[in-house]
């Protein structure tokens, strides 16, 4: 058995996250971030140059862990987990990480809030592994035909102004996206260059858009909650694919926010985070006593 030592990182101060480490496979360890008690809720990160877990939920996590117990993952191949040798990327194979995750963890049935691949990758996991979901909260579902912001993402620039450009693709008020932040995602993203990864994992990604596409006929016979969640402003992927989920979901419901881009969890967080709480609390959810 291939042993792997716990890395000494720190998640930067500015997403105010301690970090955890998780042995998930030989070889592999998973990081991630874990606040609250009570039903359990895994939040999947999307893709992009220097994307972590931190880097997407920072704003939700402290909010909607006093509704959960939520636990928020670095991907394999993205942020500081540590991927075996030989590991394959892919929709399928980051739906079954989440399957070692929530074994290593003793989570029998959890559920999935997924930001764009995230949100895809949970869909997955619902056709894959039905059995161990409570629910589906997804924004944005990644998965969707090639729009021109897409063709962008696909070919990520490693340089501060080129993640600029991308974040800024993410939102209607481009404020949010600060000095600090664009250098806390390069620093990311040089990690994923040194370590010969971002190439793969994107060759991955945009290779299941069409060998991989979500199953539908599937997804038409799906029993659990789903929430959608999508900026009407989005570029990165058009609301349409919202429309396209929630008319073949039965159970799907959805929510629209206006002056949003693509990163709804970050740019209406506060809406966001009422929102997303009401529906798991009207769904079951609860905090630990």
């Amino acid at each position: 058995m291939t042993s792997v030592d716990v890395p000494d990182y720190t998640t930067e101060a500015f997403f105010g996250l301690e970090d955890k480490w998780l042995r998930t496979a030989d070889g592999e360890l998973t990081h991630y971030h874990e606040l609250g008690s009570g039903t359990p809720v895994l939040f999947l990160h999307g893709s992009g140059t220097g994307v972590t877990a931190a880097a997407n939920w920072w704003l939700n996590l402290p909010e909607l862990s006093r509704q959960a117990r939520c636990i928020a993952i670095d991907s394999i191949g993205y942020g500081k987990t540590i991927a075996a040798p030989e590991t394959r990327y892919g929709i399928r194979e980051w739906a079954e990480h989440l399957v070692r995750v929530l074994d290593a963890l003793g989570i029998e049935k959890t559920w999935l809030i997924g930001n764009s691949l995230g949100g895809w990758v949970a869909f997955q996991f619902a056709i894959d592994h039905p059995e161990r979901l409570l629910g589906v909260v997804s924004m944005g579902t990644g998965g969707a035909k090639l729009t021109k912001a897409l063709h962008s993402h696909a070919k990520p620039e490693l340089s501060e102004a080129g993640i600029r450009r991308t974040l800024e693709q993410f939102v209607v008020d481009r404020s949010l996206i600060t000095d600090e932040l664009v250098t806390l995602r390069y620093r990311a993203a040089l990690n994923d260059s040194a370590s010969d990864r971002l190439a793969e994992v994107i060759a991955a990604r945009d290779r299941d858009r069409d060998a991989l596409p979500l199953n539908f006929d599937v997804l038409s016979r799906l029993e659990i909650p789903v929430l959608l969640i999508h900026g009407l402003q989005d570029v990165v992927i058009p609301p349409s694919r919202t429309y396209e989920l929630l008319d073949t979901i039965p159970t799907a419901d959805a929510h629209l926010f206006h002056r949003c881009g693509h990163w709804s969890q970050v740019e209406r967080a506060t809406d966001f985070n009422a929102v997303v709480c009401q529906y798991l609390k009207a769904h079951g959810v609860t905090p630990g006593t």
